[in-house]
């Protein structure tokens, strides 16, 4: 509880313009906008009033002439607390309202649900086996390159608000700053430059960037935020953060016939503003079936606000935890049904032939080959095991396993795909523009930016192919809200091929047709015996009776006698696109080494087979699954916020907290599979996701096939969990020794 601020001190120091605190701003909270229901909203001031609910918390803001100056002046800023009980255990309820975070929140529950698909009870006493474990996932950052940051200022005579952001979600971000500052939302010009990274981190509005808004617009500067990495690992929003205990029921030949699961989530201090408390827990339960014809689900989902930093999207948000549960349970029902593991999960995937595919809760999987996609890699893994173990001394210290998983990514996530997954939490359609300008030239506008996806690339690729013409033709333009097309889903959940590209597959057939009809005009030919390649338009079979796409467009922008009626003088086009639910797949296999001398583990080698429908670039495409898996294997391994008993963060610089280094990265050989979906413009699917979704299961399992199926239930797996897991199982190191080390 803060009871006094003293920032006399700062205030004095000369090139210090202002110290804030948040009775000098107005009273403005943020709150959880998704629909689901049951979950209770809590409010999340800009500044912290009266109660600091986790490290990290901003509770001042000093303003001075350039950031060295400012952090001086902050250092001299007293504030003095009152200590209130702590909350740092999501799997207990505070029963002391005294350790309550909201005195309306008793404890500290945001949300507790228990839901139903089919007859889960009569499949568990009926099973001729059931598997039982419990999983725990423990909390991780993003970790994009470039941190948050934004530069606001405010134009007293015109009144606007003009702001620049590192942030996903231009729109949402220029909606929620009207919203909080009272300025119109026309009057908030929100531009967003190159982003260096993001990973789901800065789709919410952060306090800081509507902070920095009312101050701009207090003082009449420039006001400019940059995050530091410790600012960005201690008190930016993480992720993750999951206890899962699991069942599987199988009948007597391995048939899966049921899951339950009671999932806990630790959702920080508050249900972050435009994510909410269950980005994790409650969308873990819901991809719980997976590739697998599960007849049957029951679920639990707690999750409950704690004194840590705000759980907000991260890549492969729930899916990656509810796979890796999952898998490793599939492994230890193997075991027990004495049946080979690969062959299980055959007797128990969807096959291709029975899509579309509904599961039991609801969602409706569009196209792919699952048994075919863990085939390929299973049988890679195994051979790469076999190749490795002809190196290895019999006996010695390092051990080999093997892990394999397939997945399902719920992508695009149009409003069928989000009502599918349950999750009401942002309107999910785009809009998309194109104009062909007088030379030919082809400008798109879209309201998707870019974080390092290579977007731009496959946006114009898509284009250019559409309209026949060669795509360093075609530009694309992103970044400012006033400009740009509608996307209030902004880029996230593997949305942008789909919806964005979908819009823009639309547009651009129209604007095509246009060029065609004034084509056809010009070379007195039927629009329908014309074709287009590479930026000259032809009849077909007479490639000699041909005009270019940049006369055809220069004639009809400048001679009225060369457009046939109906036809604008514009080659321009505003499309909306909002597609059906659809699901990329694949599967992951891995081969490690594991040091029982040291504990330490080393992936040997990555196999990896996606299927995200019709591929636009290749290039891209592998380039996100061998990026997702890298961060799989970094939280699999190695990345973990760890808190104290008090709340204090222990991993606040990059000698605590540790990423994947470059060495750290294998040989990945990733594979492709197409399934085109039936519900999307071109059959296009999302990809973004997938290698976290995929990777940390693999690996995870892989590790427990060198050690034992039921030695891994904890993620990362450190050197010292795999100490302890290798006492556990073979008795081979002394208690006090695992002590020393956890």
């Amino acid at each position: 509880m803060v009871k006094a601020i003293d920032a006399s001190q700062a205030s004095e120091l000369p090139g210090v313009r202002a110290v804030l605190t948040a009775q000098d701003l107005p009273a403005v909270e943020l709150r959880d906008v998704s629909g689901v229901v049951g979950l209770h909203k809590t409010p999340q001031p800009i500044l912290a009033r009266g109660r600091v609910r986790h490290v990290g918390e901003p509770v001042a803001i000093v303003i001075a002439d350039n950031r060295y100056l400012a952090e001086d002046a902050a250092e001299t800023v007293r504030v003095e607390y009152e200590q209130l009980p702590v909350s740092t255990d999501a799997g207990a309820a505070a029963t002391d309202p005294a350790g309550w975070l909201f005195p309306d929140l008793p404890g500290n529950t945001v949300y507790d649900e228990v839901r139903s698909f089919g007859d889960p009870a009569t499949a568990f006493s009926s099973a001729h086996t059931v598997v039982e474990g419990t999983y725990r996932f423990d909390r991780c950052c993003a970790l994009p390159l470039e941190p948050r940051g934004c530069v606001a200022h405010f134009d007293q005579g015109k009144g606007d608000l003009t702001f620049w952001s590192s942030t996903q979600g231009p729109q949402l971000l220029r909606s929620r700053l009207a919203a909080c500052t009272g300025i119109p939302e026309h009057r908030v010009i929100v531009c967003v430059p190159e982003v260096g990274g993001a990973f789901g981190q800065k789709i919410p509005i952060s306090p800081e960037e509507v902070a920095i808004a009312l101050a701009a617009m207090r003082l009449g500067l420039f006001v400019r935020w940059t995050e530091d990495r410790h600012e960005n690992l201690v008190a930016a929003p993480q992720a993750r953060d999951q206890v899962v205990s699991l069942r599987l029921a199988f009948d007597e030949v391995g048939t899966l016939t049921a899951i339950d699961a009671d999932i806990t989530g630790d959702s920080g201090a508050y249900s972050f503003n435009s994510a909410s408390a269950l980005i994790e827990p409650y969308l873990s339960a819901c991809t719980l079936p997976g590739p697998y014809r599960a007849r049957a689900l029951r679920w639990h989902v707690v999750a409950r606000v704690t004194n840590k930093p705000p759980v907000a999207p991260y890549r492969g948000v729930g899916f990656c935890i509810s796979q890796a549960a999952r898998e490793l349970l599939f492994d230890e029902a193997a075991k027990k049904l004495s049946i080979d593991r690969l062959e299980l999960r055959l007797r128990n995937l969807i096959d291709a032939d029975e899509m579309p595919y509904e599961t039991c809760n609801g969602m409706r999987y569009d196209s792919g080959d699952y048994p075919r996609a863990i085939r390929m890699v299973a049988t890679s893994a195994e051979e790469e095991r076999h190749r490795l173990s002809c190196q290895l001394s019999p006996g010695g210290e390092k051990r080999l396993g093997v892990g394999f998983a397939a997945y399902v990514e719920p992508t695009g996530w149009g409003s069928e795909g989000l009502a599918q997954v349950g999750w009401d939490s942002f309107p999910s359609y785009d809009a998309a523009d194109i104009t062909v300008q007088p030379s030919g030239h082809v400008t798109v506008r879209v309201g998707t930016n870019s974080q390092g996806q290579g977007s731009e690339t496959t946006l114009a690729e898509l284009v250019a192919g559409v309209l026949g013409i060669p795509a360093e033709d075609v530009v694309v333009r992103t970044g400012d809200a006033t400009s740009m097309p509608v996307s209030l889903g902004g880029t996230r959940a593997s949305r942008t091929a789909v919806v964005t590209g979908g819009a823009l597959g639309i547009a651009a057939t129209k604007v095509r047709e246009e060029v065609m009809r004034v084509a056809g005009h010009l070379l007195e030919i039927d629009p329908h015996d014309l074709e287009i390649h590479e930026g000259v338009i032809a009849a077909k079979g007479v490639p000699t009776m041909s005009i270019p796409f940049r006369e055809v467009v220069a004639a009809g922008f400048r001679d009225v006698k060369a457009r046939p009626e109906g036809i604008a003088p514009t080659f321009a086009a505003h499309e909306f696109y909002d597609p059906g639910a659809t699901y990329s797949s694949g599967a992951v296999g891995v081969v490690v080494e594991v040091d029982i001398e040291t504990g330490m583990v080393e992936v040997k080698k990555i196999f990896a087979v996606e299927d995200c429908g019709t591929m636009l670039n290749a290039t891209i495409v592998e380039g996100q699954v061998i990026g997702g898996l890298v961060q799989g294997l970094g939280y699999a391994l190695l990345e973990r916020a760890a808190h104290d008993a008090a709340g204090q963060p222990q991993t606040g610089s990059l000698l605590d907290y540790l990423p994947p280094l470059a060495t750290d990265v294998p040989l990945i050989d990733v594979r492709h599979l197409s399934s085109p979906s039936p519900f999307t413009w071109g059959g296009i699917k999302g990809v973004g996701e997938a290698g976290m979704i995929g990777g940390p299961a693999a690996i995870a399992a892989a590790v427990a096939d060198a050690i034992s199926p039921s030695a891994v239930s904890h993620l990362p797996i450190t050197p010292a969990r795999v100490f302890e897991a290798l006492h556990q199982v073979e008795q081979l190191i002394v208690p006090s020794l695992v002590a020393s080390l956890s």
